[in-house]
C-alpha cells in the first residue's frame, strides 16, 4: 500500500499552520505539535496542538470505519 501526503492546516489570526505529511507518520507530527506549543517564543499553543490532534484522529477514525466495511 502506498503512502498518502496529508495535509492539516490551522488558521490563528494572522498566523497559517500548514502540516503535510505521509500516511503512518502521525505520531511524528503530533510530536511536532508537543515541540511547537511548548516553545514560548511561538504563537502555536496546547490548545492548537489538541485541535490538530483532534483532526488527525477523526480522519484515522473514518479511514478505519472504510477499511473495515
Amino acid at each position: 500500500m502506498m503512502s498518502e501526503t496529508r495535509q492539516l492546516s490551522l488558521v490563528k489570526g494572522e498566523e497559517r499552520y500548514v502540516f503535510r505529511y505521509t500516511s503512518g507518520t502521525e505520531a511524528t507530527v503530533i510530536d511536532a505539535f508537543a515541540t511547537m506549543a511548548s516553545d514560548r517564543s511561538s504563537q502555536f499553543d496546547w490548545f492548537d496542538a489538541a485541535v490538530l490532534s483532534y483532526q488527525m484522529g477523526r480522519r484515522l477514525e473514518k479511514e478505519l470505519d472504510r477499511v473495515a466495511m
